[in-house]
């Protein structure tokens, strides 16, 4: 996938998420289903989930190399990173990412500053990733909690699909 279908990717999946988390009933951002994290968790997850990668892509590269190293693969495919991800939460029964576990349930005075801070992380995500060389997008790897390290064009990709993932879990439990 190049770098443009990349940003339009996150960018629909954004506005998806963004929208629906907009236009659903206020009480319903601190409630959510018996187990579940409530709309707010959520939220907080994914801007959880994208503000390290986006620190990850303001360090210098060389340093990003000499930490994690260099790719020794090919990059994968969008669906050979949604079917690997999907097996590996399979596998993990509801394992959550260190950052997110017990975590605490955003108020709804909170939701205007997740909701508009996922939409300025969002819009880096994209100017770095426009920024990037595809050389160094395909070639070097940052770690993911369950994937492992990824090539961070893969992971770029990756986040789409989180982004997604919690958005159709948002819209069919919530």
């Amino acid at each position: 996938m190049d770098k443009d279908a990349i940003v339009d990717l996150i960018e629909e999946k954004h506005n998806t998420l963004l929208h629906w988390l907009d236009h659903q009933e206020d009480e319903k951002w601190e409630m959510g289903p018996v187990g579940k994290w409530t709309s707010g968790q959520q939220a907080l997850h994914l801007l959880q989930s994208i503000k390290p990668l986006n620190d990850a892509l303001s360090v210098p590269k060389f340093i990003l190399r000499f930490k994690f190293g260099k790719a020794n693969r090919k990059v994968r495919k969008f669906d050979a990173i949604v079917k690997r991800y999907q097996e590996k939460l399979e596998n993990t029964k509801g394992l959550t990412y260190k950052g997110s576990e017990n975590m605490r349930i955003p108020t709804l005075n909170d939701k205007a500053y997740i909701l508009n801070r996922l939409q300025v992380e969002n819009k880096k995500l994209q100017y770095k990733t426009k920024k990037w060389s595809d050389k160094n997008l395909d070639a070097i790897i940052l770690p993911h909690p369950l994937m492992g390290k990824m090539p961070v064009r893969e992971l770029i990709m990756w986040t789409a699909h989180h982004i997604e993932h919690h958005t159709n879990e948002l819209k069919t439990k919530y």
